[in-house]
């Protein structure tokens, strides 16, 4: 796994009752602008159709966190499903008022 997903992984945790689960993915397909070329558009989808996108789709109710802004457009793209960054994630936990 990177370096920068365990990062990702471990601040996710800080948040109060997150149940923090990583898709097993060595790459969501785009690498870039790799996924966004014509002649790259099947070999982009059939890479994140190994693990990423059925992942996603198998967790309907899950707030699906990516780092990449490929892999946001991947999987908006692939699930119709709205990938967040995880600053996003951390901003709308911060904004919520502390359980008394």
């Amino acid at each position: 796994m990177p370096q920068h997903e365990l990062s990702i992984t471990d601040t996710l945790k800080l948040i109060p009752q997150a149940q923090v689960e990583v898709i097993e993915s060595s790459c969501c397909g785009m690498a870039g602008s790799f996924g966004y070329e014509a002649a790259h558009y099947d070999v982009s989808m059939q890479m994140a159709e190994l693990s990423l996108l059925p992942a996603v789709r198998s967790a309907p109710d899950a707030i699906i966190v990516a780092d990449g802004t490929s892999c946001r457009h991947q999987i908006a793209d692939g699930t119709g499903r709205q990938a967040l960054h995880v600053a996003r994630v951390l901003a709308d936990h911060l904004a919520e008022p502390a359980a008394a």
